[in-house]
């Protein structure tokens, strides 16, 4: 009587901690069906010598081996403890696989929940980062805008004060030049007055020198060309008593103007040594009040040293504090990208034990069809008493490999 074995193979790499709430990831699984034609499985010709071997160990990476002699069956009919022993440790092997399975859903709820309560602290983590960043990017920014406002008011401030004190200075120099030109015109117009006054009264003199002199020599010839008549009569006219009066009265004329000529220069020198007077001591005033505004423009240099010192001071202050700031910002930078690997590696890591549950219940779906199938393929033998067929099982991922008649 003629057999024929089927062969079903597969394969799936997989490893289980039951200790620790893990499971790493399926690398691979394979599988293959094969169907073989022969007259005798594991030797044995008609059926007999026929094998289905079978050993369990614990864990889902152990391996499950059924052996199942023919002859032995037909010689011992022990057949049906055998079938029991068979779907007893199936049943185990079955049992293993659910309390696999209820790991790893515990341990996916575990992960689902510690994955929702640090997603939301992280959240919470970058929100507080970001604000604090914005808040340092603006009070590094208002320093900044503060700073330069201080130093555009200081410059203003300065050179306002530098203008006013220049424009004061122009204004007191340009009256000093004012009055000065104001008081040359008046000398120049005094001199030329004086010296009219000088010319017409030495024209006068020459021409009264000059008409004492014609009347002289008038009188010389008329008393030179006369004859002395000695005549009783009542006594002549004394010319040289009149010249001497005409002389006198000339020289008392010319003494009144040289005399008047005198008092009016003198006057106006003393009005001139008046006026230099009075302008000496607003120059003086004037040079007092340079001396004022230099010590004025000195104590301003002086604070606008000391506001200079105190502005690189502030900068000073502001690159150190944008240094820190920055060297935070970095550490700050730094933990987010942390924690975003350790996102990025919990993702992973949940991508991986969802691709190897989603593997265990492939493994899980399959094995209880095939028990099933086997369920079904020992309940028809039962019922048949035929010499039945056999598929050959075998789970290389967990080492498992047994054989169903059909």
């Amino acid at each position: 009587m003629a057999f024929s074995t089927r062969s079903i193979q597969w394969s799936s790499s997989s490893r289980a901690q039951t200790a620790a709430p893990s499971v790493s990831s399926v690398t691979s699984r394979k599988m293959s069906l094969q169907k073989i034609q022969a007259p005798s499985v594991y030797g044995g010709a008609g059926g007999y010598g026929t094998r289905i071997s079978t050993s369990t160990s614990s864990g889902l990476g152990g391996s499950l081996q059924v052996s199942i002699t023919g002859s032995d069956v037909l010689l011992a009919g022990n057949e049906k403890s055998t079938m029991q022993n068979l779907n007893d440790r199936l049943a185990a092997y079955l049992e293993r696989v659910r309390s696999l399975e209820k790991s790893n859903s515990l341990l996916e709820t575990q992960i689902r929940e510690w994955h929702e309560k640090n997603t939301v602290s992280v959240g919470q983590d970058y929100s507080s980062y970001f604000k604090t960043i914005e808040e340092l990017r603006s009070k590094m920014e208002n320093s900044r805008l503060v700073l330069q406002i201080d130093n555009a008011k200081l410059a203003a401030d300065d050179f306002r004060l530098k203008f006013e004190n220049e424009h004061l200075l122009r204004q007191s120099v340009e009256s000093d030049i004012t009055g000065l030109l104001r008081v040359r015109d008046d000398l120049t117009l005094t001199k030329a007055d004086l010296e009219s006054q000088i010319e017409s009264i030495t024209e006068e003199l020459v021409f009264l020198r000059k008409s004492h002199e014609e009347e002289r020599d008038r009188l010389h010839k008329e008393v030179g060309g006369s004859v002395n008549v000695a005549v009783d009569a009542a006594p002549g006219i004394d010319l040289a008593a009149i010249m001497e009066n005409m002389r006198k009265q000339y020289e008392e004329v010319a003494e009144k103007y040289r005399q008047e000529a005198k008092d009016h220069y003198e006057n106006l020198i003393t009005e001139l040594h008046q006026e230099v007077s009075v302008s000496v001591e607003k120059l003086e005033g004037h040079r007092k009040e340079i001396t004022e505004r230099r010590q004025v423009y000195q104590s301003l240099e002086l604070e606008l040293q000391s506001l200079l010192t105190m502005k690189q001071t502030l900068e000073g202050t502001l690159a150190e504090t944008e240094a820190r700031y920055s060297y935070q910002l970095d550490h700050i930078q730094q933990a987010i990208s942390s924690l975003e690997a350790q996102l990025r590696q919990l993702r992973a890591d949940m991508e991986a034990q969802n691709s190897q549950y989603s593997t265990l219940m492939d493994v899980k779906t399959r094995l209880e069809m095939e028990i099933a199938t086997y369920r079904r393929l020992l309940e028809g033998e039962e019922i048949g008493g035929t010499s039945p067929r056999f598929y050959l099982f075998s789970c290389s991922g967990s080492g498992t490999s047994w054989g169903v008649p059909v």
